[in-house]
């Protein structure tokens, strides 16, 4: 008997779930609700979804070899995001920056994003790093490969996203060694950037990023740093998975400076806000939840708080698992929503990113999905999930 179910009238009613003991859970299937599209946006809230990249299921995306991209279905995701009123965070680490895509992946992606935002009249903004250059040996090398990805994103007509850069946190020795790189970079741009410090939880080989492995001296370099060029700074997105120091650092941010929320453990109280500040949002959870953000962004629209919390509260049990340690392999949870969802024909990824997460995660991540009514044909999502468990030989 596979992993899947009963059935009454044709349809399945309950999941059978694996469990950690070698057990099973048996999870009653939800009707699908049906979310409201929202193309033109939030108007409180300024809100980007991180996205990721769909694997070509024939291409060789294994370890080590280029991406090979189902651009069909990686374009058809982000005009999914564009549909319920969300810009596009492209080629950051959500699209396996770092880990797969590599630098002519990163630039058709760049260019085809931004070419599908134009037609939607949505926003795009894009990663720029120095991952391209392969033998960086002083901080002048790392600033001219932030330079020839800046250009390039500038070129393609999106916003830049400023990365943070495994090659800088390698190179530098202090403080100021990261402020004259970003100095050189932000003294160049066209139009005002969105800052991006991804924490070490996201990538242990940014530990240390901004010259200081302490939070406060780190937060007080990006801070001046932050100040000297708030002309050139649209917001900052700030991955580090702590609401307190989200709060105090939006507090101190120069007036117009965004802080675009990275926080997906604690994104509904830091985008509700305090009544005197509130973060926008630049989130991997985005893309997961984007029909059920989309409402509750809506009704903070409105002023109306408590729909707003009753939104939100069903999707942070859910992003929570996607993003639980080792955080970086939230993509997987990720792509395997979206497979679930149908919004791709299959559960591969780039670099075989696909075998990175268990299959007692996986099967949560559907039970959590499925209690939020992001699963639009649960049929589907219940068969999916069948399949795949019995081809991982899980059958109950």
């Amino acid at each position: 008997m596979t992993a899947t179910t009963t059935t009454r009238s044709g349809h399945r009613t309950t999941v059978a779930i694996p469990t950690a003991d070698g057990g099973w859970r048996d999870v009653q299937i939800r009707e699908p609700r049906e979310w409201q599209h929202r193309p033109g946006g939030s108007t409180s809230r300024v809100a980007f979804a991180a996205a990721h990249v769909v694997a070509d299921p024939r291409g060789e995306n294994v370890p080590g070899s280029p991406a090979v991209v189902d651009w069909d279905s990686t374009l058809a995701f982000r005009a999914h995001l564009f549909s319920y009123g969300f810009g596009v965070a492209e080629a950051m680490d959500t699209a396996q920056r770092n880990m797969g895509l590599d630098w002519p992946a990163v630039q058709e992606l760049v260019r085809r994003s931004a070419e599908q935002a134009r037609d939607h009249g949505a926003r795009v903004a894009s990663g720029a790093g120095t991952d391209h250059a392969t033998a960086l040996a002083t901080l002048a090398d790392v600033r001219e490969a932030y330079l020839e990805q800046v250009a390039y994103v500038e070129s393609c007509g999106s916003q830049v996203i400023v990365m943070a850069s495994r090659q800088l946190a390698a190179l530098a020795r202090t403080p100021d060694d990261y402020l004259g790189v970003y100095d050189a970079v932000l003294s160049q741009v066209r139009e005002p950037v969105i800052l991006h410090w991804l924490g070490e939880a996201f990538d242990p080989q940014l530990r240390g990023y901004w010259g200081s492995p302490d939070v406060d001296a780190a937060t007080a370099t990006f801070l001046d740093l932050v100040r000297a060029h708030a002309d050139k700074v649209d917001g900052v997105k700030v991955s580090l998975l702590s609401a307190d120091h989200e709060i105090g650092l939006r507090a101190a941010l120069p007036a117009g400076v965004r802080l675009y929320t990275g926080d997906d453990f604690n994104y509904p109280e830091l985008i509700r806000g305090d009544g005197t500040h509130h973060s926008d949002a630049l989130l991997g959870a985005f893309a997961a939840i984007a029909p059920a953000a989309a409402a509750a962004l809506a009704a903070l629209d409105e002023g109306d708080l408590a729909t707003y919390d009753t939104e939100m509260a069903p999707t942070l049990p859910l992003s929570r698992h996607v993003f639980e340690a080792p955080t970086w392999h939230y993509k997987t949870g990720i792509a395997f929503l979206s497979w679930l969802g149908g919004h791709q024909p299959g559960f591969t990824m780039v670099s075989g990113l696909q075998s990175a997460r268990s299959a007692v995660h996986l099967g949560r991540l559907y039970e959590l999905a499925n209690d939020a009514q992001l699963l639009p044909d649960p049929d589907l999502a219940a068969h999916r999930l069948g399949v795949w468990l019995e081809g991982a030989g899980i059958v109950r």
